[in-house]
């Protein structure tokens, strides 16, 4: 089987981690990329993104971009399938497509209902949701965000049946 590379967004607690974990283990010889891994790798001087980031917020959310994409094509180059997961929100999105230019990249939009989105990050141990609602997130989300991909509205599934639908959107 020819090795594939996902991209898998959608705003916080959409069900991204989840999903991209249950999609590699269908897949043959694969890696999870979580591109918060390398967010969390700054020890000192990390800024993090907000409703009105900083210049250093955006400049550092942007080399988590680019070591992402260079992660996962260097998976993808050794024969690995690849399913990148993380928030990419308006024209970050097509940020992180052209740096991933050139490669068969399948996208995948997790877009649960705000209301899903609120109990959902209930049962969390994180909080996504600092300094605005759940409402004003996803409704920015679906405003601003290229309706490019395979957006899915995964409100009422299992994390195993959303998997089943994004296997045969791309198998067919």
């Amino acid at each position: 089987m020819k090795n594939q590379l996902f991209l898998i967004t959608g705003v916080m607690a959409s069900g991204k981690s989840t999903v991209a974990q249950l999609l590699a283990e269908r897949l043959e010889k694969s890696v999870h990329l979580r591109g918060d891994i390398f967010r969390k790798m700054i020890v000192s001087g990390r800024e993090d993104m907000s409703e009105d980031p900083s210049e250093e917020a955006v400049s550092q959310l942007h080399l988590r971009y680019r070591l992402t994409a260079e992660t996962a094509l260097a998976y993808f180059d050794q024969g690995f399938s690849v399913v990148i997961q993380d928030n990419y929100y308006g024209e970050d999105l097509n940020y992180m497509m052209n740096l991933l230019k050139g490669y068969p990249v399948q996208l995948v939009v997790l877009c649960p209902s705000p209301e899903v989105v609120k109990e959902r990050e209930k049962g969390r141990k994180k909080t996504g949701y600092s300094g605005f609602s759940v409402e004003q997130l996803c409704d920015a989300f679906r405003r601003e965000t290229p309706r490019i991909g395979f957006w899915i509205d995964n409100s009422l599934q299992t994390p195993q049946e959303t998997v089943e639908e994004i296997l045969e959107c791309f198998e067919g």
